[in-house]
This record gives C-alpha cells, sequence and structure tokens, in this order.
C-alpha cells in the first residue's frame, strides 16, 4: 500500500487560512473533555481552557519545538481532586496536583541520566492496564448520578437528556466521518444542550450578564491560600503519576507511529515528561486540573497529515484567548448536569475500555496464575475503595490499588508456567 504524502511536517510553517482553520480544529477535538473535567471537580473552565494553551506552549518549548501534541484536563486526577478537596480544600488539591507535576521532573531527570527501560519494568501492562480500568470504573457512579439526579431527587426528565446526549455521542463516534468523527463529544454536548432547551431547563440569565472580557476565577494555591502540604494529599495525588506517566509514553509511541519519528531518541521521552510535568504544575499555580497529552489531537493530526507544531501552536493561542472571553466562560456553565452526564457514560466506560485494551494488545495471558493475581488484585482493591487507615496516614482507592499491583509486579516471580487452565485439565 503507498503511503500517505504528508501535507505539512513538524516544522513547515502554514499560510494563515490554513493556520487558523486547522488550529481550530484542534481546539474543538480537545474542547469537549477539557472543560467537562473542571465541570466534574468544580473548577473553572474557562481557567483549564487557559491552562491547557499555557501547558501546550510549555510543552512546545521543552521538546524544542518537535513533538506536535496539545495538552488538555487529565481524566485521571478526577476522583483524586474530588476527594482532596472535600477532605482539605481546593488549595490543597491545587498543591497536590502541583506536587505530582513536580514527580513528572523528577522521573525526567531520571531517565535522562539512566534511560527510560527501568520505568517499563515497574509499569508493565499488567499493572498499567487494570488501573486504567479502576480510573473508568471507579467514576461511574458519578457518571450515573449526574445523569439521573435532579439535587438529590431522581429526575426521568434530566435521564431523558442525557439518555439523548449519550445517543446523539454514540451516533457521532460510530457514523460520522472526517473530522466531524474526531469531536463526538463536543457533538454530543451541543445535540444534549438544544434538547435541554427544547424542554427549557436551561437559563440564560448568566451569559446575558456576563462580560465579553473578563478575568475567569483563577486559584493562586500558593497566595491564595496557606500551602497546604501533608501526606494525605501527597498518597492521594502522587500516585496517580504512575498512570498518566505511562499513558504519556504510550501518546509517544502512538505519535510517533503517525508522524514517523521516535519521539523517545529525540528530543527524548525525558523532554516529553518534563514538558507534561511543567504544564501540569502551571495549570496547579492558577487553579486548573492537572495537563495530559490528548489522543483526540494526535487522531487529527492523522486524518489531515498535517504535522505542523505551529497548528498546535495557534490552538493554544485560541484556548487561552476564549478563556478571557466571559461569554463563552458563561455559556459553558449554562451546560445542564444531565448533558455532561450523558457524555460521560461513555467517556468513563471507554477510559476502562482502554485498559483493557492495553492487556489485549500487548496479549497479556490471564492463564498466568501471576497475571491473573496482579490484576485481580488491583480491580477489587480500586473498584471497592479499600482504604489503609493509620493515625492521620490514609491511602485509599485507586492510589493503594497501583501501589499494591506495583509491590506485587516487582516481588512476584517472573516466571509462571504453570497456568489456571492446566489446573483444571
Amino acid at each position: 500500500m503507498k503511503e500517505q504524502q504528508i501535507v505539512l511536517d513538524i516544522k513547515d510553517k502554514p499560510n494563515l487560512l490554513t493556520w487558523l482553520t486547522l488550529s481550530f480544529q484542534h481546539l474543538f477535538a480537545m474542547f469537549g473533555s477539557t472543560i467537562l473535567v473542571p465541570y466534574l471537580v468544580d473548577l473553572d473552565p474557562a481557567v483549564a481552557l487557559i491552562s491547557s494553551g499555557l501547558g501546550t506552549l510549555a510543552f512546545m518549548l521543552i521538546t524544542k519545538g518537535q513533538v506536535p501534541a496539545y495538552l488538555g484536563s487529565s481524566f485521571a486526577f478526577i476522583t483524586p481532586i474530588i476527594v482532596a478537596k472535600a477532605s482539605s480544600g481546593v488549595g490543597a488539591a491545587l498543591v497536590g496536583s502541583f506536587l505530582s507535576g513536580l514527580v513528572y521532573g523528577i522521573v525526567a531527570l531520571i531517565i535522562k541520566g539512566t534511560g527510560h527501560k527501568w520505568i517499563m519494568k515497574i509499569l508493565p501492562p499488567v499493572v498499567v492496564g487494570p488501573v486504567i480500568i479502576v480510573i473508568g470504573l471507579g467514576l461511574a457512579g458519578t457518571a450515573v448520578d449526574m445523569a439521573t439526579l435532579n439535587g438529590e431527587e431522581y429526575s426521568l426528565q434530566y435521564f431523558s437528556v442525557a439518555i439523548i446526549t449519550l445517543l446523539i455521542t454514540i451516533i457521532a463516534s460510530i457514523f460520522f466521518k472526517g473530522f466531524f468523527n474526531l469531536i463526538p463529544v463536543l457533538i454530543g454536548i451541543a445535540g444534549g444542550y438544544l434538547y435541554s432547551l427544547a424542554i427549557g431547563i436551561i437559563d440564560f440569565s448568566t451569559v446575558i450578564e456576563a462580560k465579553w472580557l473578563q478575568a475567569p476565577n483563577f486559584i493562586l494555591p500558593f497566595v491564595d491560600y496557606t500551602p497546604s502540604i501533608n501526606m494525605d494529599i501527597i498518597l492521594l495525588m502522587v500516585p496517580v503519576c504512575v498512570v498518566t506517566i505511562s499513558e504519556h509514553i504510550g501518546h509517544q509511541l502512538v505519535l510517533g507511529n503517525v508522524v514517523k519519528r521516535d519521539f523517545i531518541k529525540e528530543p527524548g521521552l525525558h523532554r516529553s515528561i518534563m514538558g507534561d510535568g511543567v504544564a501540569t504544575m502551571i495549570a496547579a499555580l492558577i487553579g486548573g486540573p492537572p495537563n495530559t497529552t490528548y489522543g483526540e489531537n494526535i487522531g487529527v493530526l492523522a486524518i489531515t497529515r498535517v504535522y505542523s507544531v505551529f497548528i498546535l501552536v495557534g490552538a493554544a493561542v485560541l484556548a487561552i484567548v476564549f478563556g478571557f472571553i466571559g461569554k463563552i466562560s458563561a455559556f459553558i456553565s449554562t451546560i445542564p448536569t444531565p448533558v455532561m452526564g450523558g457524555v460521560s457514560i461513555l467517556l468513563f466506560g471507554i477510559i476502562a475500555s482502554s485498559g483493557l485494551r492495553i492487556m489485549i494488545e500487548n496479549k497479556l495471558d490471564l492463564g498466568s496464575k501471576r497475571n491473573l493475581i496482579i490484576s485481580s488484585v488491583i480491580l477489587v482493591i480500586g473498584i471497592g475503595e479499600a482504604t489503609i487507615k493509620y493515625g492521620g496516614f490514609d491511602l485509599h482507592g485507586m492510589a493503594l490499588a497501583a501501589i499494591i499491583g506495583i509491590v506485587l509486579n516487582l516481588v512476584l516471580p517472573q516466571k509462571d508456567d504453570e497456568t489456571i487452565n492446566n489446573e483444571h485439565a
């Protein structure tokens, strides 16, 4: 099969019209997911847009403009941020996010000095796959509550909004082609919004009152709050890096395959992980959720065959500008909860399924007792929200599951010729 020709390579500069058009396309590709995360954790979506743009620009600088990637809000941190805010406040949650970005930086420096093979031994598919499944299924209850509850009461009207939104998102994902196939979440939110408008559950008063130019609700954790750094926050937030760093490595491999470059070698995995970490720290310093590289934008690159980093820079600048337009921020805030609940049902399920996909693509043998034990323990501890408490020490859920999974992988014998099937043969 003839290889498709590159339209614009990484360093190629587009003309102005192409620049604007394709930058908007990348903005729309990440928009739905990026505003969903702050919506779920009660942070300002406008700040999330700005932090994603600033984080992407920082990533570009650190990777020397050689990696065409866009960074948006990370789903892996949703539950830790919610728990941290409930227990210690928003300031502590943002400090925890900042520390997570700092861990990225430490890992990047270690990789620069020692190479990257060691990290793959700590994070094999038998650990990463089940932990990602835990992320998705652990949020299932949140999605269903958003889809069905009006306050604390069950609402059939709300559930109808969620179902309509979900159906539109599924139809867009399965049947739409080209660019529209890359933004099913945004299309689903738009369809659900129109249905909500038709049944009269949307209030436009905030949009009418909002100014066109308006500063978002920035939260400066080291200024507005006394820094709250304690072991509870560290144990709650930092272990999530196990998953997000592994996700980052996967994205770099996929992106390299798309653009025919080896980004692990040049500019180097240490640079891209450092860029991810700095983006997360920037987000934490202004009140946004942690950032991560986005698969949606990799999909746009694959379809358009336009790999120019200038296009991604343009998308980042547009995201920053959108964050300061008050009416856009107010409009986002009018999106009904069941609309977000409808898309969340699919998105959280897809996160869980992607963990399963990792296990399948890596041909993980669950007939092996070792693999079966590791994955089973991670799933039950994570989804069941198992907790270790001792005095002020509290480690639970996904963090505990990730740590136990890593420990089991390191201590259990690697060779396991005897399988479950053999026992029952």
